[in-house]
């Protein structure tokens, strides 16, 4: 009864049992070692346990020797073998199979072993899963070796804390080269960041709170640097809602945020000095403005405009003009204070806003002009750098600001009304907003407004003044426009050309003016007393410098069939002093066409006389300022004389204008003066009547010209 039972649990139980000899050949084998092993009971039954045909392999992949099989390792130790794992080979399927193998020896009467019994089960199924997990965490370390981001993982349960390599890496250490706990994860925070990182922690710890999670931080690294990151994450909880363990990955956001630095700083910087841009100031005006409307404060807004940074940056060059700016604004910086906001407007126009100046007005006012005063002092000295020194000076505009509110184009354009109030008043110099200021602008916006209407209804009139030649005769005269506002009557060039120059309308007006000359000179072709006399027209520095200038004079003079010859251009001598080449060759595509050339007021302006001989001239005319005091200031009287022996010198005619006695007249005769100009003559009249008044003063002129 007792050994049935004992076969049956040999039988059946779930362990393969295979009984060697003492000669390593198997005596008996159990059925489920039959079915581990894939052969029957009879293809065992003798088979040599050490037969190399049963292919046993080591965990790790290699081969055993015959001398490591279980059974031979029993017979040279005499001792038991346990939990040995082997891959063997099965024959029949052509496959393998991994067994958790156990062995021990039988010995007889003699102390000799007479048998060894193998007992082993079946964890193929465990080893694959192994396996299959190992390749999983394989597969894992590959790709956290592959990505940039850095993961670890925190068992709340256990107080565990793993930090992967790049985590490490991340922070500028070697793994593990610093405990990891949860204190460390802290430890490294930013001191501006724990706080917040403390209470999103807190806030993830609550049961069933947020399953993931997102945040920006900083790490201190092994430099002492703060590295800017991005841990993303997920939270692991229990049936109850409890967190069990955050699990996640940083980001290195160095890159990022040196990007987004370089996005803003384009967006509110400028480019060439690094101050605040115009959007940037926008902005800040926006917010400075919004607090003001609940203070008691005063601030102000200077607008700097450099006054001659045109002419530096068109001789010197772009770059020079380039890095002048930069210095101008070093020096802004060094004049604000630490409240204030400097920013560069565009151009040569900086702007800083002074905060927090005092809660009186008056008081308020004094210091923003102190601080201009001290602005003005600093861009006044001279600039050096690349061997060369440059001089520049500043017009400053300045408007309070306080409890009411205004908005900032508002502040602006009250600077920018203050800022050219300067101009006027000499430049090098600073003006405050008043009210006063703002209407001028209104009535000069509401003129500019009318001027253009005037173009468009023809309110303009043509006058003429003549010019006489030594034998007093006329010999021509200088056309001069006049405006017949339909409110304001006859209005005189000198209130409304300077308007006209500032918005770009001198242009149309300049050609009417000519168009309207050309007109004259065809009607008097048919008048024999007339068709001799030249008309001396006035061209403005915006129609020089159009590129179109050269093709849209001759195309009003072909168009009404002008003798070019009898057209003179007068050009003021400052505009000579710039874009010479330019001037110079549209002058001489003029004057192959016949059309003659003279400057007006020579002696006032800056004109070299080197590039004088350049160009292609017909005239000088002697400004009115020497010939008036000719008679009391012997200066005058001496640079006049001067002109008129350089002009003969040069080839040139030589006109006096502004003459208006006789004494004058008798000095100029004396000197070899060819032309006159001036009231002694006549004054301008429209010049549907020039004609006949210029005679008949004419002839009243003869006779005391005779007797010299």
């Amino acid at each position: 009864m007792k050994n049935n039972l004992l076969n049956n649990l040999i039988e059946y139980i779930p362990v393969g049992i295979v009984v060697h000899g003492s000669q390593s050949e198997i005596l008996f084998s159990n059925k489920m070692a039959s079915d581990i092993l894939g052969l029957s009971r009879a293809q065992m039954q003798g088979k040599d346990a050490l037969d190399p045909a049963w292919h046993f392999a080591h965990p790790d992949g290699y081969t055993l020797a015959v001398d490591d099989y279980p059974v031979n390792r029993v017979f040279k130790s005499k001792e038991g073998l346990w939990g040995m794992i082997l891959k063997v080979y099965r024959p029949i399927s052509h496959d393998s199979a991994w067994v958790l193998c156990n062995a021990f020896p039988s010995f007889d009467e003699c102390g000799e072993i007479s048998e060894v019994i193998t007992c082993f089960i079946d964890i193929t199924s465990v080893k694959n899963a192994e396996n299959a997990l190992k390749s999983s965490e394989e597969r894992l370390n590959l790709i956290l070796q592959g990505t940039n981001d850095a993961a670890w993982d925190w068992d709340i349960c256990q107080h565990n804390v793993y930090l992967s390599s790049r985590w490490w890496q991340m922070i500028g250490r070697e793994p593990n080269e610093l405990e990891a706990t949860e204190d460390l994860l802290f430890k490294l925070l930013h001191p501006d960041d724990l706080k917040k990182i403390m209470n999103r922690v807190a806030e993830l710890m609550l049961p069933f709170g947020p399953s993931s999670f997102e945040a920006e931080f900083r790490l201190q690294t092994k430099s002492g640097d703060y590295l800017p990151v991005l841990s993303r994450g997920v939270v692991l909880r229990d049936s109850d809602g409890t967190a069990l363990r955050f699990s996640g990955a940083n980001m290195d956001l160095t890159e990022r945020k040196e990007s987004e630095d370089r996005i803003y700083r384009l967006a509110f910087h400028d480019v060439l000095t690094g101050l605040a841009n115009r959007t940037f100031l926008m902005e800040h005006l926006k917010s400075v403005l919004a607090r003001y409307g609940n203070s008691k404060q005063f601030g102000a807004l200077l607008l700097i405009d450099l006054d001659n940074f045109k002419i530096i940056n068109d001789t010197k060059g772009h770059d020079v003009g380039d890095e002048l700016l930069k210095l101008v604004s070093k020096r802004l910086l060094t004049a604000a204070r630490d409240c204030d906001f400097v920013a560069r407007l565009g151009g040569d126009e900086f702007v800083v806003v002074l905060d927090y100046l005092t809660s009186e007005k008056h008081s308020a006012s004094h210091m923003a002009e102190s601080i201009g005063k001290k602005i003005i002092e600093l861009l006044s000295k001279p600039f050096v750098f690349a061997d060369q020194t440059l001089l520049t000076t500043p017009s400053i505009g300045i408007t309070m600001f306080g409890q009411r509110n205004k908005q900032q184009d508002e502040l602006l354009k009250q600077a920018d009304l203050a800022m050219y109030h300067a101009k006027e008043n000499g430049k090098n110099t600073l003006s405050l907003f008043e009210p006063a200021m703002q209407f001028k602008v209104e009535k000069r916006v509401e003129l500019a407004k009318d001027l253009r209407d005037g173009l468009v209804n023809d309110e303009f009139i043509l006058f003429c003044q003549p010019q006489m030649d030594a034998l007093g005769k006329l010999c021509g005269g200088e056309v001069l426009i006049r405006w017949q506002h339909p409110v304001l009557g006859l209005v005189m060039p000198n209130e409304f050309i300077p308007l006209a120059e500032q918005t770009d309308l001198i242009i149309p007006i300049g050609e009417w003016v000519l168009r309207r000359t050309c007109e004259i000179l065809c009607e008097w072709e048919q008048n024999s007393a007339l068709k001799h006399l030249t008309l001396s027209v006035n061209v403005s520095v915006n129609q020089v410098l159009a590129s179109n200038f050269v093709e849209r004079v001759l195309t009003i003079i072909d168009d009404n069939g002008a003798n070019p010859s009898l057209i003179i251009l007068e050009l003021t001598e400052s505009l000579l002093a710039e874009h010479v080449e330019d001037i110079i060759f549209k002058m001489n595509e003029l004057n192959k066409r016949g059309v003659r050339f003279s400057i007006d007021d020579f002696g006032t302006g800056y004109s070299s006389l080197n590039y004088l001989k350049r160009f292609p001239l017909t005239e000088l005319k002697i400004d009115q300022s020497f010939v008036r005091d000719i008679p009391s200031d012997k200066n005058d009287a001496v640079i006049t004389e001067i002109i008129i022996t350089l002009a003969q010198k040069l080839g040139l005619r030589v006109l006096a204008e502004g003459v208006e006695t006789e004494e004058q007249l008798q000095f100029l005769l004396d000197h070899d003066c060819q032309y006159f100009q001036g009231y002694l003559f006549g004054k301008p009249s429209p010049i549907e009547l020039f004609a006949g008044i210029a005679e008949a003063n004419s002839a009243k002129l003869l006779y005391s010209f005779g007797k010299r």
